[in-house]
C-alpha cells in the first residue's frame, strides 16, 4: 500500500511539473495560448500577407546540337554552329518579405534574385507585381527589391543578438514552390559557420523549424511576430538543420542597399594568420591565441592607426579573437567609416589601438605568380648559404625576374631539401626572406647569424608572390 502511495505521489508530481511548465509557455508566449488554440495561428494570420512569393528569370544560352558547345565543331561548322544554340529562360523561386509597405521594399537573398533578369512578387491575397533590383550583398547573401505600390503589410525587425537558444520561431515561405507554407521549431544554435561553394558566412542561427528550397530569403520569426532572421541555407543531406542570417546583420546594411545599391564594406588592410607557439616563444608574446599581423598594407587604416608586422590581435570591441578568421569574420560584418578598438600585443606588452575602418575593394588579382624553377635548374646566385634545409641566395637581377620578385630585399629561397626543417615548415623555391628570428635579413651574414647556434624555434617572415606571412618551425 505504501508502495502505491508513493508511486501516485511521484506521478502526481509529473503532472504538476508539466502543468507548470505548459502555463509559463503559455504566459511568454508558447504552445497553448488561453483559449486552447496554438498562438502560431494568430501569427500566422498577422504575419503571412507580408511574406511573399518570388518568381524570377533569367535567360541563358544553350546548345541543343549534336556536339554540344564542343570549341572543335563550333570552328569547324563556323557560323553554322549558332543555329544549334538557343536562349531559354530559366525560372527559379525563393521567398521574401516586406520591411517597408509605403516604398514597396522587399528583403530576400542575393541567391534568389542577383542573377535575375525578371522579377516577379506575388503577394498572400493574389496580386502579382514586376519588382525592380534595388541592391544585393554577395557577401551576407542579401538583396533588397522593390514593387511599385503602397499601403502594403510589413513586418517588424526584432533582435537577433536577444534571441536565445530553445526560443520558439516560426518560418514562413514558399518551399518547392509550396506558396505561404508554414513550418515551426527552436532556435537550436547562434553563430554558426557555414562554409561552402556559394556561402562562406559566420553567425547564422540555426533552427530546426522545416526549411526547403523555396523557403530561401522568407522571414524566421519570433513568437511576437517580429523577424529575427532571413532562411538562407540548409544542410540537403539532413533534418533540422537550417539557417538564418541574422536580422541585425540585415539592418546594418539594408540602408546602404537602398541608398547605395551596394554596401561599403569596412576593411583594415592587413594579412594575417593565426598565432602559433613558435611564433609565440620567439615574439614573448603571453597569450597562447590571436591573430598575427603578417603585412600591413600601405596608406591603409591599418597603417594610420599605427599597426604595424608582427601584432598580435587578441581581441576587437571587447570580444576576444582566437585566430585570424576570426577578425576576418567580425571585420568583414562592419560597414566603412565604423571604428573598432583592437587589443594587441606588440613586444609583450598590450596595447589598444582604435581603427576607422577603410573600404573594401575588390582585390581580384592581387598577388603574383612565382614561375618557378625546374628541378634540373642550379643556378646559383652570388653567396649563398644552406641552413635548416633551405639553400638561399643573394637576389641578383636574374633571380628577381626568374621569381617575379618585387624588390631586391632580403634573400631568395634556391632550393629546399626534402624531410629537413625548411620543408616541414612550408618553404618554397621563390620565396622571399626578409626576416629570421626578428632580425631583419639584408645579406648572407645577417641570415647566417640568425641562424646559428642550436635554434629549437625558428620563425621567419617570408613573401610569397606579393604577400608577405610568417613560417614557423619549433622542434
Amino acid at each position: 500500500m505504501a508502495r502505491r502511495i508513493k508511486v501516485f505521489a511521484v506521478f502526481a508530481m509529473v503532472l504538476a511539473f508539466m502543468a507548470a511548465a505548459v502555463s509559463a509557455m503559455a504566459a511568454s508566449g508558447g504552445i497553448i495560448a488561453g483559449d486552447g488554440t496554438s498562438p502560431i495561428v494568430a501569427l500566422v494570420r498577422e504575419c503571412s500577407p507580408a511574406v511573399v512569393n518570388i518568381d524570377t528569370e533569367k535567360m541563358v544560352k544553350r546548345s541543343f546540337g549534336p556536339f554540344g558547345d564542343d570549341p572543335f565543331f563550333r570552328e569547324f561548322f563556323g557560323r553554322e554552329f549558332e543555329n544549334f544554340n538557343r536562349t531559354i529562360p530559366m525560372k527559379g523561386k525563393g521567398s521574401g518579405f516586406i520591411v517597408d509597405g509605403k516604398e514597396g521594399y522587399i528583403l530576400t537573398n542575393n541567391h534568389v534574385v542577383g542573377d535575375a533578369d525578371k522579377i516577379t512578387v506575388t503577394l498572400l491575397d493574389g496580386r502579382t507585381f514586376e519588382a525592380s533590383l534595388v541592391g544585393k550583398d554577395p557577401t551576407f547573401d542579401l538583396a533588397v527589391v522593390q514593387v511599385k505600390a503602397d499601403n502594403l503589410p510589413s513586418l517588424e525587425l526584432g533582435d537577433s543578438d536577444a534571441a536565445e537558444v530553445g526560443e520558439w520561431v516560426v518560418a514562413i515561405g514558399n518551399p518547392h514552390g509550396f506558396e505561404n507554407s508554414v513550418t515551426a521549431g527552436i532556435i537550436s544554435a547562434k553563430n554558426r559557420t557555414l562554409q561552402a561553394a556559394d556561402v562562406n558566412f559566420r553567425g547564422f542561427l540555426q533552427t530546426d523549424a522545416a526549411i526547403n528550397p523555396g523557403n530561401s530569403g522568407g522571414p524566421l520569426i519570433d513568437m511576437k511576430g517580429r523577424v529575427v532572421g532571413i532562411n538562407t541555407a540548409i544542410v540537403p543531406f539532413a533534418q533540422g538543420l537550417g539557417f538564418a542570417v541574422p536580422v541585425n546583420m540585415a539592418k546594418q546594411i539594408m540602408n546602404d542597399l537602398i541608398e547605395n545599391g551596394e554596401v561599403k564594406r569596412g576593411m583594415l588592410g592587413i594579412m594575417l594568420q593565426d598565432l602559433d607557439p613558435a611564433f609565440a616563444e620567439t615574439y614573448k608574446v603571453p597569450v597562447e591565441r590571436g591573430a598575427v599581423v603578417a603585412q600591413v598594407m600601405p596608406d591603409s587604416p591599418a597603417e594610420k592607426a599605427g599597426l604595424k608586422r608582427g601584432d598580435v590581435i587578441s581581441a576587437i570591441d571587447g570580444n576576444n579573437m582566437t585566430k585570424a578568421s576570426d577578425v576576418v569574420f567580425y571585420v568583414r560584418g562592419k560597414l566603412a567609416g565604423d571604428s573598432v578598438s583592437l587589443e594587441i600585443y606588440r613586444d609583450s606588452k598590450k596595447q589598444t589601438v582604435k581603427v576607422e575602418l577603410g573600404e573594401m575593394e575588390d582585390d581580384s588579382g592581387q598577388g603574383r605568380r612565382s614561375r618557378g624553377r625546374d628541378q634540373g635548374d642550379d643556378d646559383r646566385g652570388a653567396g649563398e648559404s644552406t641552413r635548416i634545409g633551405a639553400r638561399v641566395g643573394r637576389i641578383t637581377p636574374d633571380l628577381r625576374e626568374e621569381y617575379g620578385l618585387d624588390s631586391d630585399k632580403g634573400l631568395v629561397v634556391i632550393d629546399v631539401e626534402r624531410g629537413s626543417v625548411a620543408d616541414a615548415m612550408g618553404l618554397r623555391r621563390g620565396d622571399q626572406i626578409l626576416e629570421a628570428n626578428r632580425r631583419e635579413i639584408t645579406g648572407i651574414s645577417d641570415w647566417e647569424r640568425a641562424m646559428s647556434g642550436s635554434n629549437k624555434t625558428v620563425v621567419l617572415l617570408v613573401n610569397r608572390e606579393g604577400r608577405q606571412r610568417y613560417f614557423m618551425y619549433k622542434n
